[in-house]
């Protein structure tokens, strides 16, 4: 069952005779009855126990002459990690412990389906979830932060610690990586003085990627057809880096039209309606992608060159800017965390990292009308394949 209120469920409890003959352990029962799980939790969806109730890995599976490892087949499925897959990944429960744990659900490949340790109990990953979600939504034990933006490193302390405290000082790497990277979207506050969506803080691009490294535009560089204030000022003053890996800027030549730049390319293609007032900025990682300027509303979008087809990249410069400064940072945070990530676990970093994106700009990580993938989140999934 749910209890709901009007801001939405407010948690999902189970009866006593549900969680038999499946939860011994005391604890666990004691919370699934009580204070249950959160029906509204930022991280993890546990609504499928609604349909379905308790359910063993070995039942999700089913019987495909493939015997699950003995530490997997009797763990109970009670949901899964909210991410840009869906339920992709399950939240394991065992039953006789109380431990919390994770694993892909492979139905035709039972030799590569491996436990992540989670949380030691229910109440350890629904108190570790709620903090996640005061950081958020700024509020609790986080509310001291709003309007405040910058560097965040005092809250990600206040955030691990959190983890740290019931782990025995040894949070699962799901957990360092909340710590690490969700108070980053705490940086850059909302546009006001900068007339685009967020208000960079200053020299946070010169500091993250060097002063020399940052390309800057002149007026003679703009065409005509660049007509949004906020969006020329923004690369007069600010710039993009030439990152050289996810952007390449071509800054020995002014910018050009859409329509120019495939003029140049000397290939037949077809351009959309208004490619003269489209600025092409730079090339993309991967093949056949530019990132294309709205002159008139500064709309950052992605060309695809194969499709003729334009698609929602950013809202504008600021959020570009903020996405391209994110990545540079994850890959710092991975030397960081290189003793803690494996092939199993980049994942959850991607999926912690489009999460941060879509919080601070949803143009940046949300597919549009009609299509199946964004380009920055496909990135970070490739990036978590081991693609790129």
């Amino acid at each position: 069952m749910t209890t709901t209120t009007d801001a939405g469920p407010a948690a999902i409890t189970l009866t006593e005779a549900q969680l038999d003959p499946y939860i011994t352990h005391a604890p666990t029962r004691r919370r699934l009855t009580g204070p249950g799980l959160p029906g509204d939790s930022g991280l993890f969806t546990f609504t499928g126990l609604h349909g379905e109730g308790l359910r063993a890995v070995a039942d999700s599976t089913g019987d495909l002459g493939r015997p699950l490892a003995r530490d997997l087949r009797d763990h109970l499925v009670i949901g899964g990690p909210v991410g840009p897959r869906g339920l992709a990944e399950s939240v394991l429960q065992d039953g006789s412990t109380g431990e919390i744990s994770t694993t892909y659900v492979l139905r035709d490949r039972h030799d590569l389906m491996h436990r992540r340790p989670l949380a030691p109990s229910l109440a350890t990953l629904a108190r570790f979830a709620a903090a996640t979600d005061e950081l958020a939504g700024l509020r609790g034990q986080f509310a001291s932060y709003a309007g405040r933006f910058g560097p965040k490193a005092e809250a990600s302390r206040q955030l691990l610690a959190v983890f740290e405290e019931g782990t025995g000082g040894e949070p699962a790497p799901f957990w360092k990586m909340a710590a690490l990277i969700r108070p980053l979207s705490l940086v850059a506050g909302p546009g006001t003085d900068s007339g685009l969506a967020l208000d960079l803080p200053a020299r946070l691009l010169d500091q993250e990627f060097g002063h020399g490294r940052m390309a800057r535009f002149e007026d003679v560089d703009f065409p005509t057809t660049l007509t949004h204030e906020p969006t020329r000022r923004f690369l007069r003053e600010v710039g993009l880096p030439e990152d050289g890996v996810l952007l390449h800027l071509d800054t020995d030549v002014s910018l050009p039209t859409l329509a120019e730049y495939c003029a140049d390319a000397d290939a037949p293609t077809a351009l959309p309606a208004g490619a003269g007032h489209l600025l092409r900025i730079a090339g993309l990682a991967g093949r056949d992608h530019s990132l294309v300027l709205d002159g008139r509303t500064g709309a950052v979008l992605d060309w695809h060159e194969p499709e003729a087809a334009l698609y929602p990249l950013n809202t504008d410069v600021s959020t570009l800017a903020f996405t391209l400064w994110l990545l540079h940072r994850e890959r710092a945070m991975d030397k960081d965390l290189s003793h803690e990530l494996t092939t199993h676990t980049y994942d959850q970093l991607a999926t912690t990292m489009i999460q941060v994106l879509a919080s601070v700009d949803p143009t940046g990580a949300t597919p549009a009308a009609g299509a199946d993938w964004h380009y920055w989140t496909s990135l970070f999934q490739n990036e978590a394949e081991g693609i790129l």
